[in-house]
């Protein structure tokens, strides 16, 4: 028998339609009065909803959270916060927008309350990220976990396909470390397992038909499930060139870690083999490696498949590699400098993983 730790985060989860029928309700069961929504540029129109939403208790909007949450970003929303007297914030969107949350909530103590909008999964860890003189530096804090997630389906229809394909592959990201992490256990090698297949399912169903709510909702119910694992068992490899190569690079953030899945999953393949079969069967592809298994399907969805094409230059590779080795986390395979660097020139130039 396996021995282990499993530790239960409380997070109060909502999951239904029609978001906005609860936030005032939940709003109100966090005995808060003065909230303050945050969002990126984009997302101004709906955040404007979910102040209207608030009623009473909604106090305003800042909406210039960015990916990789810059120190400038958090300097400027913590005067937001303080110009409205803000007790709670409400973070609607993806992984920018609850990141720069969780850097307020570090910083403040403040509630989160957030309602995700794409399936990142960020909302449900404790796990934070910080860019500041072109390094990204992560950590987890128990004040960055929010209180509340509403999830809400119906969000995610005007996600574009594209983002929608990249995102989930994030999310498996962190389902497919979570089997062979450090701190996982069964009970979230069985939710790893079960948000695999969701989300690998609701993402073919949305290659179909990207309006289907049937789709969307299995996509965020595959997001609540390996976000939950990724709070539980913690990072690996893959996380670790992602948090490098996306944050020190200036790379999309979704992007970045559905080019590098595959390659970091071939890595440690021999190391963790039933994680492995865990994940190949998740995707129904019991016969393929499971590396393999997860290129196929990102380059049927139309994914992008290599770090050139999303900005990176073949002259860091050799510096991404140093930064990723220098200060690493726990890997089942050991971390290399010369297994990375040629990682990294595989994901660089897309190829399928051998």
């Amino acid at each position: 028998m396996q021995t282990f730790i499993y530790t239960a985060h409380p997070v109060r989860v909502v999951f239904g339609t029609d978001a906005w029928s609860t936030l005032k309700d939940e709003a109100g069961l966090l005995g808060v009065r003065k909230v303050l929504v945050l969002c990126t540029p984009r997302q101004r129109a709906l955040a404007q909803q979910a102040v209207d939403a608030l009623a009473e208790r909604g106090v305003g909007i800042y909406d210039q959270a960015v990916m990789h949450v810059p120190v400038a970003t958090i300097r400027n929303a913590q005067e937001a916060v303080r110009r409205e007297r803000a007790d709670c914030i409400v973070a609607l969107g993806g992984g920018s927008t609850i990141g720069l949350a969780k850097a307020l909530a570090i910083e403040s103590g403040l509630p989160i309350l957030a309602v995700p909008s794409t399936y990142s999964g960020s909302e449900m860890t404790s796990i934070y990220g910080i860019t500041e003189d072109g390094l990204k530096k992560t950590g987890k804090d128990a004040r960055a976990l929010p209180r509340t997630v509403i999830y809400d389906p119906s969000l995610t229809l005007k996600l574009p396909f594209d983002i929608s394909v990249v995102s989930g592959m994030n999310a498996i990201a962190h389902a497919a470390e979570g089997l062979y992490a450090q701190e996982g256990n069964p009970v979230l090698a069985l939710m790893a397992e079960e948000g695999v297949r969701a989300m690998a399912n609701g993402l073919r169903q949305l290659g179909q038909n990207a309006n289907s709510l049937a789709a969307r909702s299995a996509c965020l119910y595959g997001a609540w499930l390996c976000g939950m694992v990724l709070a539980g068992a913690g990072m690996a490899l893959h996380h670790k060139l992602c948090h490098t190569v996306a944050g020190s690079f200036d790379l999309p953030h979704a992007q970045t870690h559905s080019i590098i899945l595959p390659h970091a999953m071939a890595y440690n393949a021999s190391a963790a083999p039933e994680a492995m079969q865990r994940i190949a069967r998740a995707l129904g592809q019991e016969t393929v490696p499971a590396a393999r298994a997860l290129y196929d399907l990102a380059q049927s969805l139309g994914a992008p498949m290599a770090l050139q094409d999303i900005g990176m230059r073949e002259s860091d590779l050799d510096r991404a590699a140093d930064i990723a080795i220098a200060t690493p986390y726990w890997n089942p395979r050991p971390i290399e400098h010369h297994g990375i660097r040629t990682l990294l020139q595989a994901a660089f130039e897309g190829r399928r993983p051998t």
